[in-house]
C-alpha cells in the first residue's frame, strides 16, 4: 500500500512458534526468543523497523505503553528508527481503526524516505 515491493520488506516475529491457542506471548517466551530476533535485526541491518502490533511494539521498545501512545512517533531500536502500526488482525475486529492504520502507514514511509534523503 506505500509502494515498497515484497523483494524490500523483510518480515520476523516476535516468537518463532505460535503460543497455545494463539494467545499473547508470555515474558518467558518473548525472552527465549529475544536474541534471535536481535541476530536477525543485526543480520538485516534495517533502514526502519515496523513494530506491528501491541505485542511486538511493547517487547521492541520494552515498554508497558498502550498502542495508541506509540503510534505516530519516531522510536529508535539500536539506533535503527522504529515506528508502530496497529496489527491486521486487529483491524479486521475494529474496523473503524483503518483511517488511523493508514495514517500510521502513511507515518512510517515518511520516516523511511526521510532516511533515504
Amino acid at each position: 500500500a506505500i509502494g515498497l515491493r515484497r523483494e524490500q520488506v523483510y518480515i520476523a516475529n516476535m516468537l518463532k512458534c505460535r503460543p497455545p491457542n494463539n494467545r499473547d506471548p508470555q515474558a518467558d517466551e518473548v525472552d527465549a526468543c529475544h536474541d534471535f530476533l536481535r541476530q536477525q535485526i543485526a543480520l538485516i541491518k534495517p533502514k526502519i523497523i515496523i513494530a506491528v502490533g501491541r505485542i511486538a511494539a511493547q517487547n521492541l521498545l520494552q515498554t508497558q505503553q498502550l498502542l495508541s501512545r506509540l503510534r505516530g512517533i519516531e522510536h529508535q531500536l539500536e539506533g535503527v528508527p522504529l515506528t508502530v502500526v496497529h496489527h491486521p488482525a486487529y483491524l479486521l475486529r475494529s474496523l473503524t481503526e483503518k483511517a488511523k492504520a493508514w495514517e500510521d502507514l502513511q507515518f512510517a514511509l515518511s520516516v523511511y524516505q526521510s532516511l533515504e534523503q
